[in-house]
């Protein structure tokens, strides 16, 4: 149930982020859940550049974006600007890292 898509890696103001190229609740056939107070999202499992992680898509402005804490991105060696290969899929419970 992977999706794998390639995305720019985006500044956010508060953590980076991909676009996801879909709507993950129609994809995964699964309704938001709160990921923390005043946000609702998914959470999801993946590799990004061939590094697991886990974390969150978050809905803004009619578009969504999963987010890339600075962990992953060290171990992934990426930064904001580059092209970044990406597969995810529903993760069911909040993730292990801390978002």
């Amino acid at each position: 149930m992977k999706e794998e898509f390639k995305g720019i890696l985006l500044a956010g103001h508060k953590e980076d982020a991909v676009e996801v190229p879909f709507d993950p609740a129609l994809k995964w056939d699964s309704p938001k859940q709160k990921l923390w107070n005043g946000r609702n999202g998914h959470f999801v499992k993946g590799v990004v550049n061939g590094i697991p992680f886990e974390s969150a898509i978050v809905p803004r402005v009619k578009k969504f974006f999963l987010l890339i804490d600075n962990d992953v991105k060290a171990a992934a060696n990426i930064a904001v600007g580059d092209t970044v290969k990406v597969a995810i899929g529903p993760l069911a419970e909040p993730p292990l890292l801390k978002l």
